[in-house]
């Protein structure tokens, strides 16, 4: 497999992850929001500078999105109890709830649309599995019990 491919696969799992995670709400998130809030989501009582360091994108793109997403009801914030002039960020309950109930949707239907052929689709599946495995050691961890689950 070459770079471009291998860039073209990327970006088509890409599209299937969005198709799968996105639902109403979130389909009304710019793709900046959406980096924000799963950003504050792993990383709870963070600050703004901190989501600037950690996804690289300006502060004031971050000031501007955690705004949005502070009136829409998904980040809650509190000052930080060692620097007064600090907010600290985490995802509200409705939030949370939205991403839990996302994240547990099977890939199954999303795949089986991309690949209508049942058997190939399934095929598919497991060697997503497996390559998941192989390349996000973290997630092979949290299945069994590893260091990154007992994080």
């Amino acid at each position: 497999m070459d770079g471009v491919r291998l860039l073209r696969l990327g970006k088509r799992l890409t599209e299937l992850g969005r198709e799968l995670v996105t639902d109403h709400a979130s389909a009304t998130l710019s793709p900046g929001e959406i980096a924000v809030i799963s950003d504050v989501y792993r990383h709870p009582d963070t600050s703004v500078q901190d989501i600037r360091a950690r996804t690289g994108f300006a502060q004031s793109h971050v000031s501007t999105s955690v705004a949005r997403l502070r009136e829409r009801g998904l980040l809650d914030a509190t000052p930080d109890p060692a620097d007064g002039r600090r907010t600290l960020l985490r995802a509200s309950e409705l939030a949370r709830g939205h991403i839990r109930a996302r994240v547990a949707r099977p890939a199954e239907p999303v795949i089986a649309k991309a690949v209508p052929d049942p058997a190939q689709a399934r095929r598919v599946t497991e060697l997503l599995d497996e390559l998941a495995g192989l390349l996000l050691p973290q997630d092979a961890d949290a299945r069994t019990g590893g260091p990154a689950h007992r994080r």
